[in-house]
């Protein structure tokens, strides 16, 4: 392969180098991120050297010292990538002009800059800090100019010690000014006095990043502050698997394992941290006394007396002849309802909150669009959201009324958090439908239904057998199960629908039952295809995807099949997968970056991991890499044709998405899903993970598996509930449900 044709390699494993100069020019900076493109002048290079790193501040004239790698661009050449870039400022006259001349220094221009350095010389940044008030000697500088040109050199210096203060303590740039643009002057003093604060206060910054900052400070293990934290995170850590609590014993496991200290500091800690009442609360779930995260707790308690209120009420429309209305939808539609969504259409119209459930062709989409026909006739003003921009696309082509994301609906405030709507600003109709609600967690419910006006209707739509949302709590289910709030459950499955084995043997499942075989040669959209073990199955399910399903259902490997894993570990987990995958379906790629343990290229399906309410991307939203911009430094990604840009600092919250696991596929439907079901997979296998994963494919379902795993799945029943307290608030009764409850994987 020639020169051109090789792919451009951004980041690696590439041994760092160390490279100082003087800035000769500052091409680009971004104030927001630090992200900065220079020219230097390096000792005995004769052409100016192009420079790209992080920095808070910088200006032409300074003395720079960057550890990277030396990365070659077609089209701007060779370039130096620092992960740290240091700056001092200048010492020579000629050097000190051109920085003041630079514009970092306020109540500087040009001309004042070459008068102060003719006047002061190299002795210019001495008589700013310590006799300031010769500066009027200048013309054209009287005291207010003088002390505008001191405050700014003091803020120059102050972030020069904050940046040589994390840098001493492993803080790469890039991280460094994130914390310095959330601390400000406070930095050093934050992370001296408790640097697990960090974790809480800075996008990207984790519990572990923090606790090796604290170990470079020389934090104890047993320091307050860190079992305090440690404790909050292992809490963190139960919600990212759904959990809105932990039982008392089961948290201190988890914590003593995390912070490797006695199970008695552990018990203090977390006492300490009930009497501080900051960030965690105790309550009882049953008969079970568990700890809770304040906000969850909070949440949970505010989303049953907001529905508990509601309920109470009437609907805000007027009563409706369903005796003349039905047959007048009916004929608009071309359909005749059945017997059962008579009785949910019924339902709904006269309740003031509802839930209307079902599996795969079981009519909800028809039902829906029944009462919304019937309601917009009557003048109803309706909202309809979705967890997902997939499947808000999806409610707005079955109903043809706009839908959009609850994020999108509630209208972020990336700039002071949360949502624009509120109770002081709610949204405005007279009927909210939410689809897809067994993916709505604990807070996103919460700010629902304080935006949601407190005369207006409310409608969840969901499949309860789902699995729950990928966020803390399991409210679709805990709504249904507290017996509170009316329910219109469809079962019934229509005969066109029955056709398909998808449908077939999704509800076969659904019911403990095997998928029906296909037999050889039987042209089907339901498959099952037998491996020995997980290694011959990786083989397989490659083959599957690259090339057997494309050849056979004229399907794109990289835009219609998705592979969705019960986990991501194990030879047939979704980490694996993603590289195996990742090779052969996108092998030769223009330009790629490693950053986190991934390649990142251009063409590569990727999601990201974490709510982002600054870039408006959110859990479980799938995208493009569309293309590697060198000149920012970041990796442009495609969220249904928004793009969004990742500074290569902050790739951790984005992973490949060629397999991913059923968990995060929830809300999504693919024209063909490829699931791979083995025994190591023991610790995941639960009817409605299988049941999720079936129900994503819309043409085509591949099971690449052992009978044995499936039939652990199917016959094995639900996964473990999770720690709520959503239904006991509700009115339900929790405590027999809760003695069964889930342990948190880690623990496992």
């Amino acid at each position: 392969m020639n020169q051109m044709m090789r792919p451009r390699q951004v980041d690696s494993g590439t041994p760092v180098e160390v490279l100082a100069g003087t800035v000769e020019r500052v091409t680009f900076h971004n104030p927001e991120n630090g992200f900065c493109v220079l020219k230097v002048q390096v000792r005995g290079k004769r052409d100016l050297v192009a420079v790209v790193g992080h920095t808070p501040t910088i200006g032409a004239g300074e003395w720079i010292t960057g550890s990277g790698i030396w990365i070659s661009d077609r089209v701007h050449g060779l370039q130096f990538k620092a992960d740290v870039l240091k700056t001092t400022p200048p010492t020579g006259a000629e050097g000190i002009e051109k920085y003041l001349a630079s514009g970092q220094m306020r109540g500087i221009g040009p001309a004042m800059a070459k008068r102060i350095v003719a006047m002061f010389g190299e002795d210019t940044f001495e008589i700013i800090e310590a006799n300031p008030e010769r500066l009027t000697e200048v013309p054209g500088i009287g005291p207010w100019r003088a002390s505008r040109i001191v405050s700014g050199w003091a803020e120059q210096k102050a972030v020069r010690e904050i940046m040589i203060f994390l840098h001493a303590h492993g803080v790469g740039t890039a991280r460094a000014v994130r914390i310095f643009k959330t601390y400000g002057h406070e930095a050093i003093q934050v992370m001296t006095e408790d640097p697990y604060r960090l974790a809480r206060d800075v996008r990207g910054i984790g519990f572990r990043t923090a606790d090796a900052i604290a170990a470079k400070l020389g934090m104890e293990k047993t320091a307050p502050q860190r079992l305090r934290a440690g404790v909050s995170f292992a809490l963190q850590t139960a919600t990212d698997e759904g959990h809105c609590a932990l039982p008392v014993a089961l948290l201190t496991t988890l914590a003593q394992r995390l912070l490797e200290v006695d199970t008695q500091l552990i018990e203090a800690a977390i006492a300490e941290e009930l009497q501080r009442g900051e960030a965690v609360i105790a309550d009882t779930i049953g008969d079970e006394r568990c700890i809770f995260l304040k906000g969850l707790h909070g949440s949970e308690r505010v989303i049953a007396e907001r529905l508990l209120i509601r309920a109470e009420g009437a609907p805000p429309w007027p009563a409706i002849e369903l005796d003349k209305a039905l047959p007048w939808v009916e004929s608009k539609m071309g359909k005749v309802l059945s017997p059962s969504q008579r009785e949910a259409v019924l339902l709904v119209l006269t309740s003031k909150v509802s839930v209307m459930t079902g599996g795969p062709g079981v009519g909800k989409t028809s039902t829906l669009d029944t009462v919304l026909r019937i309601l917009v006739a009557k003048g109803v003003r309706v909202l309809l959201a979705a967890p997902t921009g997939r499947a808000a696309k999806r409610m707005t082509e079955q109903t043809g009324i706009e839908a959009k994301t609850i994020h999108r609906l509630l209208e972020i405030d990336p700039k002071h958090g949360g949502f624009s709507r509120n109770e002081e600003n709610p949204l405005d109709c007279d009927l909210l439908v939410v689809d897809e609600t067994s993916m709505v967690d604990v807070p996103l419910m919460n700010a629902l239904l304080k935006a949601a006006p407190e005369p207006a209707g409310l409608l969840f739509v969901g499949d309860v057998d789902q699995l729950p949302s990928v966020g803390p709590g399991q409210v679709l289910a805990d709504l249904i199960g507290s017996g509170r709030i009316p329910v219109a459950r469809l079962t019934e499955v229509f005969r066109q629908a029955a056709e398909s084995r998808i449908v077939v043997n999704a509800h076969r499942i659904n019911t403990g039952q095997m998928p029906e075989p296909t037999q050889r040669g039987e042209e089907s959209d339901f498959y099952f295809v037998e491996i020995r073990d997980p290694e011959d199955g990786v083989a397989k399910l490659i083959e599957m995807v690259r090339e057997r399903i494309p050849r056979r259902f004229g399907l794109d490997p990289l835009k219609d099949i998705q592979v969705l894993c019960p986990m991501n570990r194990g030879v047939l987990g979704a980490r694996n997968l993603n590289h195996e995958l990742q090779n052969v379906l996108n092998p030769n790629p223009p330009a790629f970056v490693e950053r986190f343990g991934w390649r990142f290229s251009p063409g590569d399906r990727v999601m990201e991991t974490q709510n982002d309410y600054d870039r408006e991307v959110f859990n479980g939203d799938l995208g493009i890499v569309d293309r590697i911009d060198e000149d920012e430094g970041a990796v442009v990604v495609t969220f249904e044709g928004r793009e969004v840009i990742y500074p290569f600092g902050e790739l951790d919250t984005l992973v490949p998405a060629f397999a991913t696991t059923i968990h995060k596929s929830q809300g999504s439907e693919y024209p063909a899903v490829v699931i791979p079901v083995t025994t190591q997979h023991y610790t995941m296998l639960a009817r409605n993970l299988v049941y999720t994963a079936v129900t994503r494919g819309k043409r085509l379902v591949v099971i690449v598996g052992q009978k044995k795993a499936l039939g652990i799945a199917v016959r094995g029943g639900q996964m473990k509930p999770r720690w709520t307290k959503l239904r006991e608030w509700l009115g339900g009764d929790a405590s027999a449900r809760r003695k069964s409850a889930a342990p948190v994987s880690s623990l496992a």
